[in-house]
């Protein structure tokens, strides 16, 4: 947001695995005790999903946007950028966790075009927005003791193991992202593995799959398998959300996926998500498109 464009969505430095000391849960067995939680980038489209799911679950939603954030009462809604800190800082002081969807969603363009029209984005808008603003997030959460934060990260970082069909993706696997964007997303995992190792705040990293923000990209999944396979619906993002918040006991530091239910082959390993947090997408391509 500092080039505002929200809207759309540790220990031993290990990502989280089945070898993990932390057990199994069933998503209905999870303790649902009643939260405050900010939700960054609440207008966008994972963020409304997030919102709805949670003040479903009768959570206490405060919403950090460039814009209102619907389906909460005004007074808990905080329009700002994350550049600033004031604000940032006032909506996130009491909350028992930060899911941080806030970001510039893309490249500007990718490919990227030819001289003279190979301009990017990355100054303009992904530093302030993916770069500096979970900075801020973290820092926010540093210095009013915030136990927990949810982090957006992307499929996009993994995008060439994707490409070369060398799947299913899982939490171990080395970063290959796709262009500056991707980039910045590496960033943001790197970013809280340092922030729970350093001060011990509980992160997950969360590599999402494709919910689109518009027709147009309604029309891309529908051109290509890959992408399909990548959907993840608003129901499934707003369950997953609830899931980050209301397990008890979570480890330090972890890299989940988010999809919904692959249609044509398994492109990413969910079992982390399903061990840690109980979690199983329930839809798949095209559910949830209006």
């Amino acid at each position: 947001m500092g080039a505002p464009q929200y809207t759309e969505a540790e220990g031993n430095g290990k990502p989280f695995g089945h070898d993990s000391q932390w057990p199994s849960l069933r998503y209905n067995d999870i303790m649902n005790t009643h939260q405050r939680i900010l939700v960054t980038g609440s207008a966008g489209r994972i963020g409304r999903a997030a919102v709805a799911e949670l003040v479903a679950r009768r959570h206490t939603v405060v919403g950090f946007d460039i814009r209102e954030t619907p389906g909460i009462p005004a007074d808990q809604s905080v329009v700002g950028t994350l550049t600033d800190l004031a604000a940032l800082r006032r909506a996130a002081t009491g909350v028992n966790a930060i899911i941080h969807l806030a970001a510039t969603p893309d490249d500007a363009q990718f490919p990227r075009g030819t001289p003279p029209n190979d301009g990017d984005n990355f100054v303009a808008e992904l530093v302030p927005n993916n770069i500096v603003g979970p900075y801020q997030v973290m820092e926010v959460a540093r210095t009013l003791g915030i136990p927990r934060v949810i982090l957006a990260s992307t499929g996009q970082v993994i995008d060439g193991h994707l490409r070369d069909d060398n799947i299913p993706v899982t939490p171990q696997s080395p970063p290959r992202p796709r262009y500056l964007y991707a980039c910045t997303k590496v960033f943001l995992e790197a970013l809280g593995q340092v922030y729970s190792q350093q001060h011990g705040i509980s992160v997950l990293a969360i590599r999402l799959g494709w919910c689109p923000r518009d027709a147009g990209q309604v029309a891309e999944i529908w051109g290509k398998e890959l992408f399909q396979d990548v959907f993840l619906s608003p129901g499934d993002a707003g369950r997953f959300f609830a899931a980050t918040v209301e397990t008890p006991k979570l480890p330090p530091f972890a890299v989940l996926y988010a999809t919904s239910c692959f249609t044509h082959k398994k492109r990413y390993d969910l079992s982390s998500s399903k061990e840690l947090l109980g979690w199983e997408p329930k839809e798949k391509w095209p559910d949830g498109i209006a």
